[in-house]
């Protein structure tokens, strides 16, 4: 069984009932507390994620008395992940490092900010998210080739997953819209709660589960095509 807020599906879990068109089923945390008073409990984060936690927290703490080194730091640790991330809102490889610099630049500023309201993760993410749009407003999201982003830039979670099965996946989810992309990698591809999913996009959990059910729906659809098969899925609206 998975911990209490995590995802109990990984990319490879979620590849599986996608082709053997079974039920999902994601188990997730009560909301954080939003009590400025209150930090996120332990006990909805299992060891690695409180260690992780407890690791930026510290950082984001020298960076609030001007520690440059702490800012690398976290930098270098959340780059890749925001690489991918990122990636699913374009594909344009020079947006996704402007972004990164904007999010970070931002995290500088504000660290003396953090309340721990939510794991120091999710509020990384929402601010990338959010520099994401911005950024996006401002250039746009012009078509680039497919590897406009290299691979290695956007990380697996399992460096010896076939490629073919990867490239796949990423044409299926060029297929949905930008907010279907994120939420799947939030959710599948980095681990979060749809509690966090949603206080990163800053919507409900409601809306956070009707983009990943219409998301999971259309990927039911379009991977078969792209294989070269025509069937049609319909789920249960839940």
């Amino acid at each position: 069984m998975g911990q209490p807020g995590t995802c109990l599906l990984g990319w490879d879990d979620f590849v599986v009932l996608l082709i053997q068109r079974q039920p999902f089923c994601v188990e997730t945390a009560p909301m954080w507390p939003i009590n400025r008073n209150q930090t996120a409990s332990p006990e909805l984060m299992n060891e690695a994620d409180l260690n992780a936690d407890v690791a930026d927290r510290m950082l984001l703490q020298r960076m609030s008395a001007g520690d440059r080194v702490a800012l690398a730091t976290l930098y270098h640790s959340y780059h890749g992940r925001l690489c991918r991330f990122l990636a699913r809102l374009t594909r344009r490889a020079d947006v996704i490092e402007e972004v990164i610099n904007d999010c970070f630049l931002v995290t500088w500023q504000k660290a003396g900010d953090f309340r721990g309201d939510s794991r120091v993760s999710t509020w990384i993410m929402g601010i990338a998210y959010r520099c994401g749009l911005k950024a996006l407003r401002q250039h746009g999201d012009e078509p680039v080739e497919d590897d406009a982003v290299p691979e290695e830039r956007i990380p697996s979670t399992d460096p010896d997953e076939d490629r073919e099965l990867r490239d796949w996946l990423g044409k299926g989810l060029d297929r949905l819209s930008a907010d279907q992309r994120v939420v799947i990698e939030l959710v599948y591809g980095v681990g979060h709660t749809l509690e966090d999913v949603a206080t990163i996009m800053q919507c409900p959990v409601g809306t956070v589960k009707a983009r990943l059910f219409h998301a999971r729906v259309k990927l039911r659809n379009v991977l078969p095509a792209l294989a070269g098969e025509s069937p049609i899925y319909k789920e249960n609206v839940p």
